[in-house]
């Protein structure tokens, strides 16, 4: 999918601030507010381990995985390709386009006689106009945390994001609200 610079500044202008009704749970030491994270989202470094399971396989390993953060969505994690399982994925033929990232291709897991339909997804060719180093993103892979038998980072078996259309995982260090569930899609 190509858009203008024209159309992409309006999809993204119509981004606005915390709703003033949202009141942001409390944050302790180690902990993170997704009410803290920007908007255009950040990309940084994950170092804790993380693990993907699915049908009683290991499909993915990594130290070196891309943690990205937006307001008001749980964090979502990509692993570098090397560090996946690349036979027990499938293209499903399903895209999605970001306004941030670009376009993504989704992918079926298949181990066995197990599918889990669009259960991976990545931005083989990212945007990277706001200079933001979505780059970083091409040669990754993320996960839905619902659509695998287990996502676990730092040892912590993660939650999916509520609503199923966000990919973000929350973790016992994750204060939200966070968006997904209905009455939320203007966050």
């Amino acid at each position: 999918m190509e858009l203008s610079r024209a159309q992409l500044n309006q999809i993204r202008s119509k981004w606005a601030p915390r709703p003033s009704d949202v009141v942001p749970e409390p944050v302790g030491d180690g902990e993170e507010s997704v009410w803290d994270y920007p908007r255009p989202p950040a990309v940084r470094r994950e170092d804790r381990e993380i693990c993907i399971r699915f049908a009683g396989v290991e499909i993915a390993r990594t130290t070196a995985a891309l943690k990205v953060m937006e307001t008001a969505g749980a964090p979502v994690y990509y692993l570098p390709t090397q560090d996946v399982q690349m036979q027990y994925l499938h293209p499903s033929g399903r895209s999605s386009f970001c306004e941030w990232k670009g376009e993504a291709q989704y992918y079926d897991l298949n181990a066995g006689a197990t599918v889990s339909r669009h259960a991976v997804f990545a931005y083989p060719h990212p945007l990277d106009d706001l200079g933001m180093g979505y780059s970083q993103f091409a040669g990754h892979m993320s996960f839905y945390a619902d659509r695998v038998d287990e996502a676990i980072i730092g040892g912590e078996r993660a939650r999916p994001q509520p609503g199923g259309l966000y990919s973000g995982w929350i973790t016992s260090w994750i204060k939200g609200p966070v968006k997904g569930v209905p009455g939320t899609g203007h966050w």
